[in-house]
């Protein structure tokens, strides 16, 4: 399999109501285009600014407050520094609260239903194009244990967020009784390589995904560990 990863350049600055999928249709032609398979990685910057989620910071609305009211349980604290539990399930960096990429004195928020976001631009794209596709909403988080940063699938749509291999073998024979791909976390990351941080650029389009990781009805939330499985919290 080989994949191409191509930036989709000259998306809008997007305020609430815009139309994602229409803006994606705009400028994506001519090139790269979106054609049947591929799937298109949107930043949740986006969603979220185009959804309402952009919060006005003054005396009575913080930061603080906000990463407080987006989190259902705060997890570690150090200085400034909050790891929290989201209601979506998220463990993250102040709840995904975020002061990067919007005007002065604002911050941005999560979307409220990332799965429900991707589907909603999944389904503008196929209705304009005619062709089915998968959509990514992702986003950048830390990883315990690891320096760094990297983008992961918050939500998707028409995509099987894990690929599970328990049950098959590998190539030496051996029965794989464990293994599951996170492989919309990793389409989100290898997305991310051609979109940077300050680039200006929100979107990118994946193409040459094996057509089996493609399904309907699998949502992101798929990723979310349940706590009753997670040996640290």
């Amino acid at each position: 399999m080989t994949l191409e990863i191509l930036p989709v350049a000259g998306l809008p600055e997007f305020v609430a109501g815009d139309v994602v999928a229409e803006a994606l249709v705009v400028a994506a032609r001519p090139e790269p285009g979106l054609q049947e398979g591929d799937v298109v990685v949107v930043t949740s910057k986006i969603v979220s600014k185009a959804e309402g989620r952009v919060v006005v910071l003054d005396g009575t609305t913080t930061a603080e407050r906000l990463v407080a009211d987006e989190s259902v349980r705060v997890l570690r604290r150090r200085g400034d520094l909050v790891v929290s539990e989201t209601r979506h399930g998220f463990v993250c960096a102040n709840a995904g609260v975020d002061r990067s990429n919007v005007a002065e004195g604002s911050a941005v928020l999560l979307p409220i239903d990332p799965d429900r976001s991707a589907r909603r631009i999944r389904d503008g794209l196929r209705a304009r194009l005619g062709v089915e596709l998968a959509v990514i909403v992702s986003d950048t988080f830390g990883r315990p244990w690891r320096r760094g940063l990297t983008d992961v699938a918050l939500g998707c749509a028409g995509l099987g967020p894990i690929l599970d291999l328990r049950g098959t073998v590998d190539v030496s024979g051996r029965l794989l009784s464990a293994t599951e791909v996170a492989v919309a976390d990793e389409l989100a990351a290898a997305a991310d390589l051609v979109m940077g941080k300050a680039s200006g650029i929100g979107a990118a389009v994946v193409r040459g995904v094996d057509h089996g990781w493609l399904r309907e009805g699998s949502v992101g939330r798929e990723l979310v560990r349940h706590s009753s499985e997670d040996l640290f919290r």
